[in-house]
């Protein structure tokens, strides 16, 4: 009887578009998780609260989670892979908060095969903090930055007041905090890996 393949696993890099400096991460992705179980991995790398909206685009299909007025044509993330959606494209992005647009280009740096499934993503690599929930997309996000950083901005007290204080560490990330993160994705997973 033949041997079945061993698992395939990715190594994606994801960078928070028109942000500078950069904000990304790098993360090995077992490709038998479902679309809704990277975004998952996504926010849990990036430090976003799911808090909101998301969608990926891959090729010309759009995966989501099919809410209230969807696209048409809208593919429910939970009912395909990662190696069922990307189906050879090398790049593809994530965008959350619609609201906001927070777009993410993700790219496949590296597949390969381990003896071994992994049971969580791992994060290798990353720089930057993720950007506060609801501070408005890029544009708002260093509008922001300038008020917290100006006492005499006119809405330098509201933002201190609304980020609980007057400093935000941008070059802020801890790859042990991102993996512990990462294993938490696996835990609130009540399925096998087939069915993340």
């Amino acid at each position: 009887m033949p041997t079945p393949p061993e698992p395939l696993t990715f190594q994606l890099h994801f960078e928070l578009d028109e942000v500078t400096p950069a904000v990304w991460r790098r993360i090995l992705v077992p490709t038998s998780v479902r679309m809704s179980r990277l975004h998952d991995m996504i926010q849990a790398a990036m430090g976003w609260t799911n808090s909101h909206l998301h969608a990926f685009t891959v090729g010309d299909a759009r995966y989501g989670l099919r809410f209230d007025e969807h696209p048409e044509g809208e593919f429910d993330e939970q009912t395909v892979t990662v190696l069922q959606a990307l189906r050879g494209h090398k790049v593809f992005t994530y965008e959350y908060d619609f609201g906001d647009g927070w777009e993410h280009t993700i790219t496949v740096e590296a597949e390969f095969r381990t003896p071994h499934a992994l049971k969580f993503a791992l994060c290798l690599a990353g720089d930057n903090a993720c950007p506060p929930e609801d501070s408005g997309g890029p544009g708002g996000f260093e509008y922001f930055l300038d008020a917290l950083a100006d006492p005499g901005h006119e809405e330098h007290d509201d933002h201190v007041r609304w980020n609980g204080g007057d400093v935000f560490d941008r070059a802020a990330f801890s790859l042990i905090e991102v993996n512990a993160a990462l294993q938490k994705v696996r835990q609130r997973s009540s399925q096998g890996p087939e069915n993340w």
